[in-house]
């Protein structure tokens, strides 16, 4: 049986209302957005609506086998992360995942891939948090993990 957990609650404490739109402008004046996001395996939670899985996984493989049968399913219910043009930090935590993860943001298809700013990087060991600074242009973007397999979430900037 899958368990699951909500982090609503944390999503909100941790300021999910600037990556929705909410105060976005004043953030800009004050220094760049920060926009949490927490891995458990599989998925980052925010962008499943907040409900955390409770999928386990001690390998790469384990991620692949379970998003080949349930990721389109929840990427096609995820959020669609809405923010402005401007400087961004995304900072990532390891929630629960027993191995290195990542975080790979980039533009959304060919074009944007090869136009669009990206930011990539590993070693979130489990409980640890990174930030990931970027300068987002408008364009589509999309973001996962390559270390832990997770659907390729969708973000719009624009404005």
């Amino acid at each position: 049986m899958i368990e699951r957990r909500d982090f609503r609650g944390l999503a909100a404490a941790a300021g999910l209302a600037a990556v929705l739109g909410a105060g976005a402008g004043q953030a800009a004046a004050a220094g760049p957005t920060v926009v949490e996001l927490n891995q458990t395996a599989c998925q980052f939670v925010e962008s499943e609506n907040g409900i955390d899985h409770g999928y386990t996984s001690s390998v790469k493989a384990d991620c692949e086998a379970i998003n080949a049968k349930s990721g389109a399913e929840r990427l096609a219910s995820a959020k669609v992360l809405k923010l402005k043009p401007g400087k961004h930090v995304f900072r990532v935590t390891n929630r629960n995942v027993t191995y290195p993860l990542g975080f790979w943001l980039r533009g959304d298809g060919l074009v944007n891939r090869a136009t669009l700013p990206s930011v990539s990087g590993g070693g979130l060991t489990t409980g640890a948090t990174k930030d990931y600074a970027i300068d987002l242009k408008p364009g589509t973007y999309v973001y996962s993990c390559p270390l832990n397999p997770t659907p390729d979430y969708k973000i719009v900037v624009e404005g």
